[in-house]
Protein backbone atom coordinates (compact mmCIF):
# COMPACT_ATOMS: atom_id res chain seq x y z
CA UNK A 1 0.00 0.00 0.00
CA UNK A 2 1.30 3.32 -0.74
CA UNK A 3 1.76 6.15 1.94
CA UNK A 4 -0.33 8.52 1.44
CA UNK A 5 -0.50 12.42 3.06
CA UNK A 6 -3.29 12.71 5.10
CA UNK A 7 -6.51 13.39 4.20
CA UNK A 8 -6.36 16.23 6.47
CA UNK A 9 -3.12 18.07 4.47
CA UNK A 10 -4.06 20.92 2.94
CA UNK A 11 -2.56 19.52 -0.72
CA UNK A 12 -6.10 17.86 -0.82
CA UNK A 13 -8.07 20.48 -1.00
CA UNK A 14 -5.80 22.85 -3.40
CA UNK A 15 -5.82 19.39 -5.56
CA UNK A 16 -9.29 18.95 -5.08
CA UNK A 17 -10.11 22.48 -6.28
CA UNK A 18 -7.94 21.89 -9.51
CA UNK A 19 -9.75 18.78 -10.17
CA UNK A 20 -12.59 20.28 -10.26
CA UNK A 21 -11.15 23.00 -13.41
CA UNK A 22 -11.27 20.12 -15.12
CA UNK A 23 -14.04 17.29 -14.24
CA UNK A 24 -16.47 19.46 -16.74
CA UNK A 25 -14.75 18.58 -19.51
CA UNK A 26 -13.99 15.26 -18.66
CA UNK A 27 -18.16 14.86 -17.95
CA UNK A 28 -19.44 16.25 -21.11
CA UNK A 29 -17.92 12.64 -23.17
CA UNK A 30 -19.15 11.06 -19.77
CA UNK A 31 -16.23 10.65 -17.87
CA UNK A 32 -15.06 12.01 -14.42
CA UNK A 33 -12.24 11.53 -12.28
CA UNK A 34 -11.36 11.01 -8.18
CA UNK A 35 -8.35 11.95 -6.40
CA UNK A 36 -7.27 8.63 -4.64
CA UNK A 37 -4.08 9.90 -2.86
CA UNK A 38 -0.89 12.21 -2.57
CA UNK A 39 2.27 10.53 -1.87
CA UNK A 40 4.92 11.21 0.10
CA UNK A 41 6.92 12.19 -3.13
CA UNK A 42 4.33 14.20 -4.09
CA UNK A 43 2.71 12.04 -6.72
CA UNK A 44 -0.99 12.22 -7.31
CA UNK A 45 -2.65 9.21 -7.91
CA UNK A 46 -6.02 9.64 -9.39
CA UNK A 47 -9.20 7.05 -10.58
CA UNK A 48 -10.36 7.46 -14.29
CA UNK A 49 -14.12 6.70 -14.07
CA UNK A 50 -16.52 6.08 -16.79
CA UNK A 51 -15.60 6.82 -20.42
CA UNK A 52 -12.12 8.22 -19.35
CA UNK A 53 -11.78 4.74 -17.61
CA UNK A 54 -11.86 3.21 -21.12
CA UNK A 55 -11.19 5.61 -23.62
CA UNK A 56 -7.52 5.11 -25.58
CA UNK A 57 -7.09 8.83 -25.38
CA UNK A 58 -7.07 8.60 -21.76
CA UNK A 59 -3.44 9.25 -21.46
CA UNK A 60 -2.92 12.30 -22.99
CA UNK A 61 -6.28 13.62 -21.17
CA UNK A 62 -4.23 12.52 -17.93
CA UNK A 63 -1.01 14.53 -18.92
CA UNK A 64 -2.44 17.40 -21.16
CA UNK A 65 -5.79 18.14 -18.57
CA UNK A 66 -6.03 16.06 -15.55
CA UNK A 67 -2.27 16.78 -14.73
CA UNK A 68 -1.60 20.27 -15.93
CA UNK A 69 -4.79 21.79 -14.21
CA UNK A 70 -3.10 20.05 -10.93
CA UNK A 71 0.15 21.08 -11.46
CA UNK A 72 -0.24 25.18 -12.41
CA UNK A 73 -2.33 25.43 -9.57
CA UNK A 74 0.21 23.40 -6.86
CA UNK A 75 3.93 23.30 -8.30
CA UNK A 76 5.09 21.48 -5.71
CA UNK A 77 3.65 18.11 -7.18
CA UNK A 78 5.95 16.13 -9.30
CA UNK A 79 3.60 13.88 -11.36
CA UNK A 80 0.08 12.18 -11.68
CA UNK A 81 -0.92 8.99 -12.27
CA UNK A 82 -3.70 7.08 -13.02
CA UNK A 83 -4.56 3.80 -10.82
Amino acid sequence: MKDYLPKTDPLYDKVISALETVRPYLQVDGGDCQLVGITKDMVVDVKLLGACGSCPMSTLTLRAGVEQAIKKANPEIARVEAV
